[in-house]
């Protein structure tokens, strides 16, 4: 499975654990989260966006994947951004994801890890967390539309909200 995915011609891109899509308008990504975390990075003017399915937050030095860590997924995310002419400044991030899947409290859980690890990346770099909607005990199917950064999120028992 490829890490790093471009779709601007498909609807509709899964995006698995530990991979990156990025993806222009019409494009929509879609993931389905328990403890990992959805990163979405968006840039308004050019409809162009991505998402991250982040599995763990820390890589400890592998580098085969960057999609699957929050340490790495980020720099990456960045770079492609770059390549593309745009800083990471000029982008707007969504959170989704962070579930505690396991119902009990203690060190195991990866879902706040993985919450804590992005947002402290995200904040060092200098870009905005517009929205979020991380936590909780159920797990989540996302929705992002590259063309209006809307993120729709999924769970059940709920009402489908968008951020």
């Amino acid at each position: 499975m490829a890490s790093c995915m471009d779709t601007n011609t498909t609807k509709n891109q899964a995006v698995g654990m530990g991979q990156i899509v990025v993806g222009q308008h019409p494009a929509q990504l879609t993931a389905v989260l328990g403890s990992c975390i959805g990163l979405t990075l968006h840039h308004k003017r050019t409809r162009i966006g991505a998402m991250a399915h982040v599995v763990l937050p820390v890589s400890n030095g592998k580098s085969e994947r960057p999609g699957k860590f929050a340490d790495t997924a980020i720099p990456y995310m960045f770079e492609l951004f770059r390549q593309r002419g745009i800083e990471p400044n000029a982008l707007s991030a969504k959170v989704v994801g962070g579930a505690c899947m396991f119902g009990v409290s203690g060190p195991m859980q990866i879902g706040q890890s993985n919450n804590e690890a992005i947002v402290r990346a995200l904040k060092a770099a200098g870009v905005t967390i517009t929205a979020e909607d991380v936590g909780g005990n159920s797990g989540r199917r996302v929705t992002f539309d590259c063309d209006s950064g809307a993120l729709t999120v999924e769970r059940i028992g709920h009402p489908a909200q968008v951020l």
